[in-house]
């Protein structure tokens, strides 16, 4: 008696991982083995894709607020300022306030990363997501902060440091709310322009809040600084809802200024508007500065160092 051939049938072989890298085999079926219909390899392809998604999002534990502390250390920051903000931070992850204020949300846990910045190409994570639900890992993060060695840079490139922040959001942990935290202590002079960076975050789902630092310490190099950096922070580098920024008022003060920024932005609430006590030469008759300043006053400087042609 003549028997009908087996049909090849396709069957996922997983063994790369559910979704991922699978490959299509054909075997043929035992005698008697039930034959799967085209509807079903779909069915089956579909629920292994589900169950890879399902479980990389299991991975992302939940938090209150994804924090990128995005910190300046390009040329006009010495040695000693930039000491002076690594201990600010330092000193604020200590703080009980702080971290009480952590433990007070609704999840009563956050994940921070720490970036140090400088020209569009001078960027790095000095540490890396770390959760922070209470004093032990707050320490934690504060010890391992303390511990790490300085990026020095030249230029300011705020555009870039935002840019580079970007794809670390949703890598390890799911926040309610996602914030950069810019810190620094002029305007964005290198790469792209600043504002159309911010409104790419903006536009993300990412919330950007400032801490200008007012430094009237000549530059050592000779570019002059941008006394109006507050407002320009106001209307160029912050933004997103519940967007807000803090001056300090120097480097001395900055611990004090970071604390009570940490505090507010964990707790998501806004502190009242802040201006420096300066006089103001590049603010427009509406009180709005121009968002290339950084990049005008660095033209400047080149001028006035090349003489005239």
């Amino acid at each position: 008696m003549r028997h009908r051939q087996a049909t090849p049938v396709a069957r996922h072989d997983l063994a790369s991982g559910p979704g991922i890298g699978a490959r299509l085999t054909v075997e043929r079926p035992n005698r008697g083995s039930p034959v799967l219909s085209v509807p079903g390899i779909i069915l089956a392809f579909a629920l292994a894709l589900l169950a890879g998604i399902t479980a990389a999002r299991a991975e992302h534990q939940p938090v209150d607020l994804e924090l990128v502390l995005a910190v300046d250390v390009s040329g006009s920051v010495d040695t000693v300022e930039a000491r002076l903000q690594r201990e600010g931070y330092v000193a604020a992850f200590r703080d009980p306030e702080v971290v009480r204020a952590i433990r007070s949300g609704m999840v009563g846990r956050i994940a921070v990363l720490y970036v140090e910045w400088a020209s569009q190409h001078e960027n790095r994570v000095v540490l890396d997501w770390q959760l922070v639900d209470g004093p032990a890992t707050a320490a934690a993060f504060a010890n391992r902060l303390a511990a790490q060695p300085f990026l020095r840079g030249r230029r300011t490139s705020i555009a870039a440091a935002i840019e580079f922040a970007l794809p670390y959001f949703g890598t390890a942990y799911e926040g309610t709310r996602k914030v950069i935290d810019v810190s620094g202590d002029g305007p964005n002079n290198d790469g792209p322009p600043v504002a159309p960076a911010r409104d790419r975050a903006v536009a993300a789902g990412v919330v950007i809040n400032g801490l200008p630092i007012i430094n009237e310490r000549q530059f050592t190099w000779g570019l002059p600084n941008l006394k109006e950096l507050d407002l320009y922070y106001r209307d160029c580098v912050i933004g997103g809802p519940g967007a807000f920024y803090i001056v300090a008022e120097d480097f001395t003060t900055f611990a004090a200024a970071v604390k009570r920024k940490l505090v507010l932005e964990i707790a998501g609430r806004a502190p009242a508007v802040q201006y420096a006590q300066l006089d103001r030469p590049m603010v427009d008759a509406d009180g709005r500065i121009d968002c290339l300043a950084g990049e005008k006053l660095l033209e400047m400087y080149r001028r006035r160092i090349e003489g005239p042609n």
